[in-house]
């Protein structure tokens, strides 16, 4: 891992990133796996993962591969969400891959996977670089 990934990596451990624990498992110009083994805190009343979570984990993956390029900033403009099941322990995994940019915008896709490769949620997202 490079130096930039590795100060990345520890700088996060201290954010909200690092409080939720999510894991940075495989990054690419185009794409960011990330996992998380889910924990009691994570659940919501009904004793499943709380749907924050979930959308925490895709903004954050798809976020990461903006993160490659330190000379750029971006902020969520929009993301759009769906659930497909619900999950109550084990390891997830995001995978979350660029679609498309442009000087101003960046859409990006990615979805939750649990440890059978099942899909439990979707999303995308599009990013807008800010000066």
């Amino acid at each position: 891992m490079s130096d930039y990934y590795e100060k990345l990596a520890a700088g996060a451990k201290h954010t909200f990133w690092g409080y939720v624990g999510f894991e940075l498992e495989e990054l690419t110009p185009s794409s960011a796996t990330v996992s998380l083994e889910i924990k009691q805190h994570h659940h919501n009343l009904l004793g499943i993962v709380h749907g924050g979570v979930l959308m925490t984990m895709l903004d954050n993956t798809m976020g990461l591969i903006m993160l490659q390029h330190p000379e750029l900033r971006m902020v969520t403009a929009t993301m759009n969400t769906h659930f497909l099941h619900n999950i109550s322990t084990g390891r997830i995994y995001c995978k979350a891959e660029l679609l498309h940019r442009t000087q101003r915008t960046i859409t990006m896709t990615a979805s939750i996977y649990n440890e059978q490769n099942e899909r439990l949620a979707y999303a995308s997202g599009s990013y807008r670089l800010i000066k």
